[in-house]
């Protein structure tokens, strides 16, 4: 999910400066943690990229590339590896210095949840196992609103 960088703001330059930034994540890769328009992400500094673990949700800079918000999938010795929630593709290696910032809330609906919220914990728990069925369970859900919204 790539980080909309609001009013130009440089979210890569605050997060060096050790702010906390808030913006509104675009694009579905994410969903439906995310949905672009809906939701903001709040992110910190990654101070000790050490301390990074699996299902911790990411801001990362690919190579060369834009700023890409996803979570942990897993890390060894070559890496960090990362899925985005709507995703089944693994990301990865990528080194600790891409790691920009780490996810510590978000705002939905004007209301802030804390990612250790326990509703949040077991929402990620559960949606990182279920990575390669995912897709699916994404397709049923946004079908099951098609249907009640009609």
């Amino acid at each position: 999910m790539e980080a909309k960088q609001t009013a130009k703001a440089d979210i890569e330059k605050m997060l060096r400066e050790g702010k906390t930034v808030q913006f509104q994540p675009q694009g579905y890769s994410m969903y439906p943690l995310f949905l672009p328009g809906r939701d903001a992400a709040i992110v910190q500094p990654v101070t000790d990229p050490a301390k990074l673990k699996r299902g911790d949700v990411v801001l990362y800079r690919r190579e060369q590339s834009i700023l890409v918000l996803h979570r942990i999938w897993k890390r060894d010795g070559s890496g960090f590896y990362l899925v985005g929630d709507n995703q089944k593709e693994i990301e990865g290696p990528l080194k600790a210095e891409q790691m920009k910032g780490i996810l510590t809330g978000f705002i939905r609906k004007g209301k802030y949840c804390p990612v250790r919220n326990p509703a949040y914990r077991l929402y990620s728990t559960v949606w990182l196992r279920l990575r390669p069925v995912r897709s699916r369970i994404g397709k049923t859900i946004h079908k099951l609103k098609g249907f009640f919204q009609k």
